[in-house]
């Protein structure tokens, strides 16, 4: 039994005295559907959850940062309300699949036809098995096969018109491009001769993930002074690729708790981009800087980083 789909099947048959209908090996498969979890997953948080929080009905349940379920915000009610309640979800239900009937999933379908499990393969082997646009691992997130070039759009089931992306990245595509992210991916390992950060040594990184690091300014403005920099050898801020804009933002949050908790006197933060040389850039890398700051530390603080124009500051 070399795939999961068949002692899934052989479990099925064996629960249901030797007989079972297709409907329902398929709801047990379901069960076992990492990517299918992971597609409703993302649909919950983006979607119904998030308008469902908005409304005041629920809210989120975090571990940090991510949002790991959901709680009723009204939670004190009786076993008959409880009731109440879902019998009127049940007839929204109802009533929504009798006037839309098998419409109601054709959002969810990430590609066309079926793809074979070899040409599967070979396209995760091609990609080293992370998504090529966002760079999360297989291990992180289920991965799907995208047609670069949509069947819709004349595109062909040949593996050149393959890449892997995440669950996240093939479902926000679909079929309004044909962008190739191949490219991207490879793009991460881009290094530049001569640039001070791409060849900086590992002794002064704090902190580091998959596409940033972090080091102390060797010219602070006020003690931990952190600089986070891409990996990738880029020039201006906006010509970041959104990954690595996500990188930099998760590093900036964890830099800035760890100053915090290191150094109670810290109130507050500058955190701010020279991009291009009128605006002050001197080194050619993109790098953002996280500026503690303490009560005192200057006269007036008021107009923050107005004041890379001095007679602007005040207003």
């Amino acid at each position: 039994m070399s795939h999961i789909y068949q002692p899934v099947m052989l479990k099925v048959l064996l629960e249901n005295n030797g007989t079972a209908t297709l409907e329902q090996v398929a709801q047990a498969l379901l069960g076992y559907d990492t990517p299918q979890i992971d597609y409703y997953a993302l649909r919950t948080k983006n979607m119904v959850g998030k308008v469902l929080t908005q409304n005041g009905v629920v809210e989120p349940i975090k571990a940090g940062n991510k949002i790991t379920g959901y709680r009723l915000v009204d939670s004190d009610l009786s076993g008959q309300q409880r009731a109440d309640l879902s019998a009127i979800c049940d007839d929204k239900l109802n009533g929504y699949i009798l006037s839309r009937g098998d419409s109601i999933w054709s959002h969810r379908s990430l590609s066309d036809g079926y793809v074979s499990g070899s040409v599967r393969y070979e396209v995760f082997k091609r990609a080293k098995y992370p998504c090529e646009l966002c760079g999360a691992h297989e291990t992180q997130v289920a991965l799907h096969i995208d047609h670069i070039i949509p069947r819709s759009k004349g595109g062909s089931d040949d593996v050149s018109n393959f890449q892997a992306l995440c669950v996240s990245c093939n479902t926000s595509k679909r079929d309004r491009d044909n962008t190739d992210f191949r490219e991207v991916l490879s793009s991460y390992d881009y290094r530049e001769a001569g640039c001070i950060f791409c060849e900086l040594g590992t002794g002064r990184i704090i902190a580091e993930n998959e596409l940033c690091f972090a080091i102390r300014d060797a010219f602070p403005v006020t003690d931990r002074h952190t600089l986070v920099i891409p990996k990738r050898h880029v020039a201006d801020y906006f010509d970041l690729h959104q990954p690595e804009r996500n990188a930099i933002e998760a590093m900036l949050h964890d830099q800035r708790g760890k100053i915090l908790e290191e150094d109670p006197t810290v109130t507050g933060f500058n955190v701010g981009i020279n991009a291009g040389a009128s605006a002050g850039q001197t080194v050619f890398h993109v790098h953002v800087h996280l500026i503690p700051r303490r009560d005192g530390d200057v006269v007036d603080p008021r107009g923050g980083v107005r004041g890379v124009i001095p007679s602007k500051q005040r207003y």
